[in-house]
């Protein structure tokens, strides 16, 4: 296990190195000027020119300003933009947190509403409530997330008015920035009006989650059903049903751990899913969040953002992965032994 773990974390290694060469190429690959694109600065004076140049290693080889790139990286001098002349990574630090919300909250709904939904549906294949839950399946994964979006914003906010259109917080209540995490700085302040900002904020969320959370419970419900329905014609289970178990028996001491292990594994999947359909509901939603800026950024131009943004995001997804995978390898035997 521990030389699975060294080579996991040198593949982890190896494979965020080849990231950040990738991200550093980028900033030859923009039109304008080459410094202007490093450092995000609008106008560079002639005196700074020299003084730039010999920070950002620009006077020598590739390697020494690859080198000066990871120096940079690591220190935290990522830039600044070039649309708000701020330092990349404090903007990065307070848009994040909202992705991360919104994502860890749609992947809990997929969790617990398409787990459930794939064992009922595994239960008996044949029946009616198994062949409409695969049909409800079908339909949310192939349903387009901007249409579903507009669609539940015409009805709960134009047509029912129940929830707001968008936005992360009604603009009437003023929440001090903690954590980034909305609903856990509402807690952690002091406000007198804390429940009805926390009220404002869950009616905010609800319909940006449950956009985002809807193709990842549509492959869960899939894949569970499929994994129990694999499990299910195991020897084993032939074998304790023969004993005299009855179906629920069955299901919950062998086949229900052994179906939801390879589920482990869909967490790191379904995040990087995740994480790209947040940019669309970012956007509809006008949901403050690293996507949403990052599409902002390809708009306007912003080089230094852009370059920032991919390293981050590729960063997380790639480590959420890596981690799902070791997860996967500590609780599954038979994947400990290959």
């Amino acid at each position: 296990m521990t030389l699975y773990l060294l080579r996991r974390l040198f593949l982890l290694a190896f494979v965020l190195l080849a990231l950040s060469l990738l991200a550093f190429s980028l900033a030859y690959m923009f039109p304008g000027d080459m410094l202007q694109n490093l450092t995000g600065l609008r106008y560079i004076a002639p005196e700074q020119v020299a003084v730039l140049t010999a920070e950002y290693r620009l006077d020598q080889g590739y390697l020494a300003q690859y080198i000066a790139y990871l120096q940079r990286i690591l220190s935290g001098n990522w830039g600044l933009s070039f649309a708000s002349q701020q330092p990349l990574l404090q903007e990065i630090g307070l848009l994040l947190p909202a992705t991360l919300e919104l994502a860890a909250y749609a992947l809990l709904i997929s969790f617990f509403a398409g787990i459930p939904l794939g064992i009922i549906a595994a239960v008996k294949p044949e029946g009616v409530i198994s062949k409409g839950i695969s049909a409800l399946a079908i339909t949310g994964y192939s349903m387009p997330v901007f249409w579903w979006a507009l669609l539940l914003i015409m009805l709960f906010s134009l047509g029912l008015g129940w929830l707001p259109t968008a936005g992360r917080i009604g603009v009437l209540y003023e929440v001090k920035h903690v954590t980034g995490f909305m609903l856990m700085d509402i807690l952690l302040s002091d406000s007198a009006h804390r429940n009805d900002a926390l009220l404002n904020a869950l009616r905010h969320m609800l319909l940006p989650t449950l956009v985002l959370a809807t193709y990842p419970t549509t492959v869960m419900i899939r894949f569970t059903k499929d994994s129990m329905l694999e499990v299910w014609e195991q020897s084993y289970i032939k074998t304790a049903r023969a004993k005299g178990l009855n179906r629920l028996q069955v299901l919950y001491r062998h086949g229900l751990r052994n179906a939801l292990l390879p589920v482990i594994r869909q967490i790191g999947l379904q995040f990087s899913t995740l994480i790209t359909l947040a940019m669309i509901t970012e956007v509809i939603f006008s949901w403050p969040g690293i996507g949403r800026w990052l599409i902002d950024s390809i708009y306007q131009r912003n080089y230094p953002a852009i370059q920032a943004g991919l390293l981050v995001i590729s960063t997380l997804v790639i480590s959420v992965n890596m981690l799902t995978e070791i997860l996967h390898t500590l609780f599954n035997p038979l994947a400990r032994k290959r």
